[in-house]
């Protein structure tokens, strides 16, 4: 495709979302639940229809299942970005499938939801995804190094710096660490964190959360009672709470 995607805004000043999936059930009971929330709806068959609606329409955030004859999730995310588009995209996998969950966030995803899901938590994905994307920015998910002020982590080496001296922590804590800077400012849930970054079927307990959470604090020197870098939110999970940018 080589046209642009027109730059007109969406439809009564409404964000335009691209609902892309096989199953018509989905689309039907999800494309009404998400019209009814304020969005203008886009529905897409297969990840080829939605290169198409891609080009034609702009939409503002798509949402995608991975599993799709002819063009599926993963290959849409990469095709997107090969056209270097930054249009913010939000997968549906299957529960269980931390290969696909890690493969797509590498390709360039900014967040994912597994099957089934509850239509008010992909809500609350899609307004948290479209509050810190920046039009023609690649999200932070996409980037090799991230820095929070002396604070620098190496994604693909998985090597952890502050200042000057690297840092000793466990590969869960590094994982833990990547996904929290890589998503500031947004409050994760330990059921979130265990379904991103444990799968629930090798954690029974949200304590695993929490003990990385005090293996980076104590590494970082973070005080919990005046935190820098990890903010607990009563009741609720955690929160990457100072400025990232790509290093």
């Amino acid at each position: 495709m080589t046209s642009a995607p027109p730059s007109a805004e969406p439809a009564g000043g409404r964000p335009r979302l691209l609902l892309v999936d096989d199953d018509t059930a989905i689309t039907d009971a999800l494309g009404a639940f998400l019209g009814r929330s304020g969005y203008e709806v886009l529905v897409a068959g297969d990840g080829a229809e939605a290169l198409e609606m891609v080009a034609a329409s702009a939409p503002d955030l798509a949402v995608c299942d991975v599993m799709m004859p002819h063009v599926d999730g993963r290959e849409f995310v990469r095709r997107v970005r090969a056209q270097g588009l930054w249009l913010p995209i939000i997968l549906l996998t299957q529960v269980g499938e931390s290969y696909e969950r890690s493969a797509a966030l590498d390709e360039g995803a900014d967040d994912y939801l597994n099957k089934p899901f509850d239509p008010h938590e992909l809500l609350s994905r899609i307004r948290a995804v479209l509050r810190r994307a920046k039009p023609g920015v690649p999200p932070l998910t996409t980037s090799a190094r991230l820095r929070s002020g002396p604070l620098l982590l190496d994604r693909p080496g998985r090597r952890v710096w502050l200042g000057d001296e690297e840092l000793a922590l466990t590969p869960k804590a590094v994982t833990l660490l990547d996904w929290l800077m890589a998503h500031p400012g947004e409050v994760h849930s330990r059921d979130r964190l265990l379904a991103a970054l444990w799968g629930f079927e090798f954690a029974t307990s949200s304590r695993a959360v929490d003990h990385r959470i005090a293996e980076l604090r104590r590494v970082l020197g973070d005080d919990p009672a005046h935190p820098r870098f990890i903010e607990t939110v009563q009741s609720t999970g955690y929160r990457f709470a100072d400025d990232v940018v790509a290093a």
